[in-house]
């Protein structure tokens, strides 16, 4: 069997992510739709890991950590696809008892997952003292953390943005999904965020930017960052992304951000999006 293309798996997780919160009525299909294309790419050609061996710590690997906890299922279905356990664990998503909670967490042994998330604006902060223990140790692996950019509104981030550029926190690449939507409506209405980039830039940041739907892109983009590491700044990684991406009735709204579809609208997601690796 040939290797599946990252477009191929990007198609699968998005297939996984509306079976498994239809099935349950429960979830976050908006956001998690929308990154799948940054965690294909990310996961199966950018991270040096090891799934066959996890380890809490992580020593002699790259480390990830998704702040935005509640788009699990992409998580979830990334981790299945990339060997960390059976893709047939999907089934239990957020069921009782399942170690696929509805916002990651260690307590039942998952593998690829080292922290609790979900309590949004905590991520970076744990990034940034993965990156500081990776530089203790004598770790030249770098550490990642994806982030909702709703989740920009947390002061949190902020304290930790100044933390890392003061402290020359520069093994660690953030990424912010910039789809413009959060669960009350568009940012602008919400709480608009200016330039993003300019704000990270203000606090001694390294600022690239990209189209989280092109894969090419993505690639080019995170390698480039990881070349720019060890040069005295952190990084951030601004993604142009469209919330709910290849379901046409998902996408460009954030009423799909906590909401699942039903039977009938998840037959139409899913007779969008091919079934490139066998469904769980």
């Amino acid at each position: 069997m040939a290797v599946a293309t990252t477009t191929e798996i990007s198609s699968q997780i998005r297939r996984d992510i509306i079976r498994m919160v239809t099935a349950v009525q429960s979830g976050h299909p908006g956001g998690s739709l929308g990154c799948a294309d940054f965690f294909s790419v990310l996961f199966f050609e950018v991270l040096n890991i090891n799934p066959d061996n996890f380890t809490m710590d992580g020593i002699g690997e790259d480390l990830f950590f998704l702040s935005n906890g509640h788009i699990s299922p992409v998580l979830y279905s990334t981790l299945a696809h990339r060997g960390y356990f059976d893709k047939a664990e999907l089934g239990t998503f957020r069921k009782l008892n399942s170690r696929l909670q509805g916002h990651p967490s260690p307590d039942k042994g998952l593998p690829g997952v080292r922290i609790a998330t979900g309590s949004l604006g905590q991520g970076l902060s744990v990034g940034i003292g993965a990156a500081l223990a990776k530089k203790l140790n004598g770790d030249d692996k770098l550490v990642f953390t994806l982030h909702g950019d709703g989740e920009l509104q947390e002061g949190q981030i902020w304290e930790a943005a100044m933390y890392a550029a003061g402290n020359k926190v520069d093994n660690l690449i953030a990424t912010v999904d910039y789809n413009h939507k959060q669960i009350d409506g568009d940012i602008d209405d919400v709480l608009p965020m200016g330039d993003l980039a300019q704000k990270w830039q203000a606090f001694g940041w390294e600022v690239l930017k990209m189209d989280g739907h092109d894969h090419n892109a993505i690639l080019d983009t995170l390698n480039k960052a990881k070349s720019m590491c060890g040069n005295g700044k952190p990084i951030v990684i601004i993604m142009e992304t469209v919330m709910g991406q290849g379901v046409d009735f998902m996408m460009h709204t954030h009423k799909w951000h906590g909401s699942p579809p039903s039977e009938e609208q998840a037959e139409n997601a899913l007779s969008q999006l091919e079934e490139t690796l066998g469904d769980y």
